[in-house]
């Protein structure tokens, strides 16, 4: 689905990549690594809104940055970092913003803002909104923009922030489940390791701009994320598959 050949980048003197990634459909990717080590940028051209320097970033085999906007909104979906809208608009108008390349189907909304624990948020001004619940509407908008979109490519960037650890984790089983029941691939920045471990198949570890390791997520990616953040982590498994983790810095653990 995803095919990054060799891509790099140029940006703000400094160099990016070169990235050889391949995403399939329905896989569950993780990119991990310190603030400030690329991932951001490492989803911008993936999801075409940067183009690369050199080399190719293909969607389905065309050039991602070269689709035009309605062909791009309807293979892939963003959700970035910031949650900033300009106007104090309706909620349900911030999250109809992802149909515009579809068809403006008025149920897609109200869906969406159900599975993202939003629906008591209808009608709200979005300007009025808590950090949280803004970023609960701008999840219903990528959910609303691919709902009706099989084996599409869904990238978000840090998509719990500001949520409490509950909602966090009924989030990460809505997004994972949404994308399994459509075959689209997800690609979420995180800092949260357990969180990588348990929500997601594979962890691409990101270090000053490089891909530093492209594994399977479980135990044996531990020693990559201890050598990646500087870390001793001790991972034990749950009764129900999942993996509790523990972290101390590597001066505490010496």
């Amino acid at each position: 689905m995803l095919l990054l050949d060799d891509a790099t980048l140029d940006r703000h003197g400094q160099r990016f990549g070169p990235f050889g990634l391949r995403v399939d459909p329905g896989e569950r990717v993780a990119l991990l690594g310190p603030s400030g080590a690329g991932k951001s940028t490492l989803l911008k051209l993936m999801s075409g809104d940067l183009a690369p320097t050199d080399g190719h970033v293909l969607l389905d085999g065309e050039p991602v940055a070269a689709m035009d906007a309605r062909q791009r909104a309807r293979r892939r979906a963003v959700l970035p970092q910031s949650h900033q809208v300009a106007f104090g608009l309706p909620v349900e108008l911030v999250v109809s913003l992802g149909r515009w390349a579809g068809e403006g189907d008025g149920r897609w909304v109200r869906q969406a803002l159900a599975w993202a624990s939003a629906g008591h948020l209808y009608g709200r001004r979005y300007d009025q909104l808590s950090g949280g619940e803004q970023a609960r509407v701008q999840l219903a908008r990528v959910l609303a923009q691919l709902a009706d979109v099989e084996r599409g490519l869904l990238l978000v960037d840090e998509p719990l922030a500001s949520l409490d650890p509950g909602l966090q984790l009924e989030l990460l089983d809505t997004l994972g489940g949404f994308c399994r029941e459509r075959g689209h691939a997800l690609v979420a920045v995180l800092h949260d390791i357990q969180q990588a471990l348990n929500g997601f198949e594979r962890l691409v570890l990101v270090r000053r701009g490089q891909v530093q390791a492209d594994v399977p997520a479980g135990a044996a990616a531990l020693p990559a994320l201890e050598a990646l953040f500087g870390l001793r982590l001790r991972a034990l498994a749950t009764p129900d598959g999942d993996w509790a983790l523990a972290a101390r810095r590597m001066e505490a653990a010496a």
